[in-house]
């Protein structure tokens, strides 16, 4: 060697200068380990065992807070940037060190299937960005098992990723957390599917809600729980019971190991109610409840959960007719109810709102009692009578042949409106059918009870003629009596053809030859008018000759599908 030819002084200055020149030769590029010497405004100055220090920004060192990250003395990996500069400087830098050291670990990790950790730190088009050191890539696709709307979410977390795609030369690393996502749901799940059987009960977490139920992860396995097993209680949507992250303990109820399908229930993890409901609710009982639904022909009451009854419209209201419950009531109304019938096979409970309250029908049997003049207003007009208000909710029914003493057919609608005020007189009330029968005529006396002294027999009288039948004619006296002229009382000679001397309005004078006031009958004559007034000549006169307008035609008509008068 040169030093052992040189003399000791010399040998040690080519020592000297063979140090000197290797410091001499370094690589732009290259990773060195140096010594910081020193920290100012500017730069961070570091000895890498060159012939030249070399200088770092300050700017690679300061925290967002200001503080700077490094101190004398402290031993760290630069890249060099370039050889001396103007002020005979190596320029360095951390910040590439520690990329490129990354970038190997990165490229290893690729290599070896290892997993990396690092924070979300932003949204992307496509995606997400990953600080693992350096910037990647998270595609919205592998984020988690299943598609996820909000990505934002996951910004600032923390999390292990699998690299998938890495190219050192463009800078582009793609990460994925499903692949992860994936292994280690697949181990849970043969882990579960070991141990799961019908019967059994197990946690698990809600992952995702539908309209017809939610899916239940039960360990690397999603299980069905639809909305008819959710509670015995009615519910509209499994959001009312459920979110999105919630755990809940819940029953198998069936498990096919081939499908890997698991159908999940919770309220069996609770007896049916409707099993005990004859020991809790009995005919007659009183009971409160909130409406949960409105239908065309009723509305059902929550008497507690699992549990509803349904009170149909006819018994509402004791007054009102109500043609759909919302009339009266809303869903969330609390209301008061009482059982009418209980059917547990069927799950049936049939209530009652209007018997909760009196019934108005047993309190009008006794505030109007028959013969009582009552006052109302007209409220309803038909072909065959007139309602009357007298209280809200309570008509009364005056039938068309209880308006007038009047004969003849009378049509209501020429006698009265809707709105007039009229007097009438209570007939009769039946609360069970819910009848309440008035009459108007009924104020006057009874024109019959009177008959023997306006139209004795014997005495004679101007008429019309309203009907002309084959066998005789009705003839009217006044307007609320009418008597028959039978066809043997027209004239002495036999009469063939009754419609050659009589006809409808013609007037004529008739002679009263009968009277039977109990049965309205009154018996008429024309022939007899110029007779004298013989006692005895009556005393033969035909029964038929007191048959009134009503009972002939009565005769004729079928009157079974009429109104009832009540």
């Amino acid at each position: 060697m040169l030093q052992q030819q040189l003399p000791a002084d010399e040998a040690e200055f080519a020592l000297l200068f063979e140090e000197w020149s290797a410091k001499s030769e370094i690589d732009e590029g290259a990773i060195v380990t140096g010594t910081v010497l020193s920290v100012n405004k500017d730069f961070v100055i570091v000895d890498i065992g060159y012939k030249s220090e070399g200088q770092i920004p300050i700017a690679e060192f300061t925290e967002p807070d200001g503080s700077i990250s490094i101190s004398k003395g402290e031993q760290i990996e630069v890249y060099i940037e370039s050889r001396e500069n103007d002020m005979g400087l190596v320029e360095l830098s951390k910040e590439k060190a520690d990329r490129l050291k990354i970038w190997d670990e990165i490229a290893e990790a690729c290599e070896n299937e290892e997993l990396v950790e690092g924070v979300i730190t932003g949204r992307v088009k496509g995606g997400l960005t990953v600080d693992i050191g350096v910037k990647a890539f998270l595609p919205g696709s592998q984020v988690d098992l299943r598609p996820v709307r909000n990505l934002e979410k996951y910004i600032g977390q923390r999390f292990h990723f699998k690299v998938i795609k890495f190219n050192k030369k463009r800078g582009n690393i793609v990460l994925s957390r499903r692949a992860l996502l994936e292994k280690q749901r697949e181990a849970l799940k043969n882990q579960t599917l070991a141990q799961l059987e019908e019967g059994m009960l197990i946690d698990g977490v809600v992952k995702n809600i539908t309209d017809y139920g939610a899916f239940v992860d039960l360990g690397g396995i999603d299980g069905l729980l639809h909305i008819t097993d959710m509670s015995w209680a009615r519910i509209n949507h499994p959001s009312e019971m459920f979110e999105v992250g919630q755990t809940v303990r819940v029953k198998v109820l069936k498990y096919d190991p081939d499908r890997e399908r698991v159908s999940l229930g919770l309220k069996q993890n609770s007896d049916d109610p409707w099993l005990s409901v004859e020991a809790r609710y009995r005919p007659g009982q009183s009971v409160a409840g909130k409406v949960v639904s409105l239908t065309d022909y009723g509305a059902f009451i929550e008497l507690e959960e699992g549990v509803e009854g349904l009170v149909h419209v006819s018994e509402m209201s004791w007054t009102k007719r109500v043609k759909h419950p919302s009339q009266l009531v809303a869903i969330g109304d609390d209301v008061e109810a009482v059982v009418l019938e209980v059917d547990s096979r069927s799950k049936r409970i049939s209530l009652g709102m209007k018997q909760a309250q009196q019934n108005p029908w047993d309190v009008l049997a006794n505030r109007y009692p028959p013969g009582t003049q009552v006052k109302g207003t007209v409220r309803n007009i038909t072909n065959f009578g007139i309602f009357i208000g007298l209280e809200e909710g309570i008509d009364g029914l005056c039938h068309v042949t209880d308006l007038s003493w009047g004969h003849g057919n009378i049509n209501p609608a020429d006698l009265y409106k809707k709105g007039d005020e009229v007097e009438a007189v209570v007939l009769s009330i039946d609360p069970e059918k819910e009848r309440f029968s008035l009459g108007v005529k009924q104020l006057q006396g009874d024109p019959w009870m009177s008959i023997q002294a306006k139209y004795p027999r014997g005495s004679v009288h101007k008429g019309k003629v309203l009907k002309v039948l084959d066998f005789g004619a009705i003839v009217e006296l006044d307007p609320t009596i009418e008597g028959f002229l039978h066809i043997s009382e027209i004239a002495e000679e036999k009469v063939e053809n009754i419609h050659r001397l009589l006809a409808e309005e013609q007037e004529v004078d008739v002679k009263i030859i009968s009277i039977i006031p109990e049965e309205r009958k009154l018996g008429l004559s024309i022939r007899r008018v110029g007779e004298p007034d013989d006692e005895y000549a009556y005393d033969g006169a035909s029964s038929e000759a007191a048959t009134t307008l009503g009972e002939l035609i009565r005769a004729k008509l079928d009157v079974s599908n009429l109104p009832s008068r009540n």
